[in-house]
């Protein structure tokens, strides 16, 4: 053994050899009794290399997938890739705008094929990095979320669904973004403060504040609160539209903020999520004078075609003109803007396709509240509780070509939806004419991953994977995708199977840079963890993505700290050569062997108690914990103290000393595995060892 580890060296061959073993396929025999145990990873999307967050879950995942298999778990780690719909496509459009060309040069087909063989060729890429941090996945398992047999089960929980009643195409208002050209849920919403004019608008018998002039023209009513008595005497009576001298009347509605601008709020139910509520509730009329490209419709000629925010200021000048504004004031709120490119969102009516998430949240709660599925930290499950009781319908549609496309088919004739799990109809279900016309919208990504742990077991090759591994045992992700797919995993989840997607729920925390700052490309503080790999070693960036925090919370990381767990990686290595050279004869400790020496009845005490600390901790998902129990002990209780101790005893060749001496190294090794599982292997082979440490027992407390 050379003086100092070079990961390098080991690391590839190391991965082949775990790889050709089989160690990562789970072993399911009827001689078998222990429970399996299952982890359904979270499907990178497949549109970018891995970042630093990927690494840190593949981190937590494999150390309690290695943990598990060393107890004699039947263990599954299934991999699997995300289409990942807008955002794919938004990072493809990037990619486009570069070489001067946009999704607008290709027809429907052609831009999903070249956008099909960009993902495939990054896909080989993302694999390839997730066998360089070490993942031990079962790769004749991985499933893409584009893959037939899921977009099968995808098809037949959105026909069931429909069957069921709980899926509906309607007229609603939604969050649009103009520039991405699709329509968003309620959760892809990012909101941002911002400063913007208000203006107050003389609507001849009363005055309105809005910070929005451009959409008066889709006016068709002005509300107050019942409670107001300062406009009772005007309920029933017409406001007037400025500039274009419409009636309209004024009602009372007890969604309007009395203490909001003038109390008045002019209703623009195609361009207001609070507007279309008091509209459906009054049955007013909708007009829309804002199209999907953010540009003006349906106004007055000088406006059409303008951009809203354009038009905005024209109105305004105009309104300013004619005597119309009685004054302009600042205010500081908060809007909705794309969580991709941060546009702003325009609300407007627009025909989707919509779940009815109340039944499913309602059986969702019950679960949380009967702890069929457990959070780790109680922290989550108050906040998924709380999403869970304010959903609203959830829009699944997009407007966009890369995903799964929607498998309903509108009847010209008689009008009606023909909704299929499968082929295209060739007639429609209820008058038999065969003028069919697909919809051309796509699912929702989080609709198609939202069937994650099911879908991939259903579409396991190994047709008994769902009976053996489903409700799997974890489902560890970021928590700050818990509203996104986390809560929609575990309604669809319930509803299809009867069952809750998985056991208990394990949400790790961000990762943010040595000051505490969140990771991101514009700050310019990203760490590529396959760089670092490259530098230090996957045992070293592993160990320092865990280390120092607990599981939820975020961490910070640096190219410091990932050096200080080489370090350790160089430490454990350097034990094992100076063990390593002390006479094989004693490397076995005998069953029958009783530690006379006080040094060695010591150390193997703290080996105990170091053994069954680590077990608990894994056992209770504390990972930072464990492995900094298993840290602390070997180089401090083993290496500073232990062996500095015996090294004369060991010159002396006394037995004792080194029987304790391999017998805490093997230990330390098999504890120390699923958070350095490169060196700590090497080491077990050239210990002599015939078997595989993947595949060795997790020591006896």
């Amino acid at each position: 053994m050379n003086p100092q580890y070079d990961h390098t060296k080991f690391e590839k061959e190391i991965y082949k050899k775990w790889e050709d073993s089989g160690a990562f396929s789970p072993h399911i025999s009827n001689s078998n009794l222990k429970s399996p145990f299952c982890i359904i990873m979270p499907p990178p999307n497949a549109n970018d290399p891995l970042h630093i967050g990927h690494a840190r879950f593949v981190a937590i995942e494999d150390a309690l997938i290695r943990y598990h298999r060393m107890k004699g778990e039947p263990t599954l780690f299934l991999p699997g890739s995300d289409h990942a719909g807008i955002e794919t496509q938004y990072v493809f459009e990037k990619k486009l705008a570069k070489e001067d060309k946009s999704r607008f040069d290709y027809d429907r087909g052609t831009l999903y094929k070249i956008i099909w063989n960009y993902v495939q060729d990054n896909t080989g890429v993302m694999k390839s990095q997730l066998k360089t941090l070490g993942a031990s996945c079962d790769w004749s398992r991985f499933k893409f979320t584009l893959d037939p047999e899921i977009i099968k089960v995808v098809y037949s929980t959105f026909k069931k669904l429909y069957d069921d009643g709980l899926v509906y195409s309607g007229e609603r208002i939604v969050n649009f973004c103009t520039k991405c050209g699709t329509a968003y849920s309620q959760l892809e919403v990012d909101a941002v403060e911002r400063d913007d004019n208000i203006y107050y608008l003389d609507y001849g018998i009363i005055t309105i504040a809005t910070t929005r002039p451009e959409t008066i023209f889709a006016d068709v009513a002005v509300a107050v609160n019942p409670k107001d008595t300062r406009y009772s005497k005007l309920v029933g009576l017409n406001a007037k539209i400025p500039l274009i001298n419409r009636e309209v009347p004024v009602i009372s509605s007890n969604l309007v903020d009395k203490d909001f601008g003038t109390g008045a709020l002019k209703i623009t139910p195609a361009h207001d999520a609070v507007d279309f509520e008091i509209g459906q509730t009054n049955k007013l009329p909708l007009i829309s004078v804002i199209d999907e490209k953010g540009r003006m419709t349906s106004s007055p000629e000088k406006y059409i075609d303008m951009k809203a925010e354009d038009a905005r200021e024209e109105v305004a000048k105009d309104l300013q003109e004619a005597g119309l504004i009685k004054k302009i004031e600042k205010i500081h709120h908060t809007i909705g803007v794309c969580y991709r490119d941060k546009s702003v969102l325009e609300p407007r009516v627009s025909k989707q396709w919509f779940i009815k998430v109340e039944p499913l949240a309602k059986k969702t709660l019950e679960a949380i509240k009967n702890k069929e599925v457990k959070f780790a930290a109680k922290k989550y499950e108050k906040i998924a509780t709380w999403w869970l009781n304010n959903l609203k319908d959830w829009n699944i549609s997009r407007q966009i070509v890369w995903g799964i496309r929607i498998p309903a088919y509108r009847c010209d004739k008689c009008l009606e939806w023909n909704i299929t799990d499968g082929e295209a109809p060739k007639e429609c279900f209820k008058c038999h004419s065969p003028s069919l016309s697909q919809d051309p919208d796509t699912f929702d990504t989080w609709f198609s991953s939202g069937q994650w742990p099911f879908a991939t077991l259903k579409a396991s090759p190994f047709k008994e994977d769902f009976e053996k591994f489903y409700p799997t045992s974890v489902m560890e992700t970021g928590y700050d995708i818990l509203p996104f797919w986390v809560i929609r995993m575990l309604m669809l989840g319930i509803y299809i199977t009867g069952k809750v997607p998985f056991e208990n729920i394990l949400l790790h925390g961000l990762v943010r840079d040595k000051d505490g700052i969140k990771i991101s490309k514009s700050k310019g503080n990203v760490i590529n963890p396959i760089e670092m790999v490259d530098k230090y070693g996957a045992d070293a960036l592993r160990m320092g993505l865990i280390w120092g925090g607990l599981v939820e919370n975020d961490i910070s990381l640096s190219e410091e700290k990932i050096n200080g767990q080489r370090k350790f990686s160089n430490k454990i290595w350097n034990i094992a050569r100076f063990v390593l050279t002390q006479n094989s004869q004693y490397k076995v400790l005998s069953t029958k062997y009783i530690a006379k020496n006080e040094d060695d009845k010591k150390i193997l005490e703290e080996l105990k108690e170091t053994t069954k600390k680590v077990t608990k901790a894994l056992d209770k998902y504390r990972l930072n914990e464990a492995a900094e129990e298993i840290y602390h002990f070997i180089w401090h209780k083993f290496a500073d103290k232990y062996i500095e101790n015996c090294k004369l005893r060991t010159k002396n060749s006394d037995a004792s000393a080194i029987s304790t001496l391999y017998k805490v190294l093997d230990t330390s090794l098999r504890l120390l595995h699923p958070f350095m599982p490169f060196v700590t292997e090497k080491i077990w082979g050239l210990a002599g060892n015939k078997k595989l440490l993947i595949t060795a027992d997790w020591p006896a407390q």
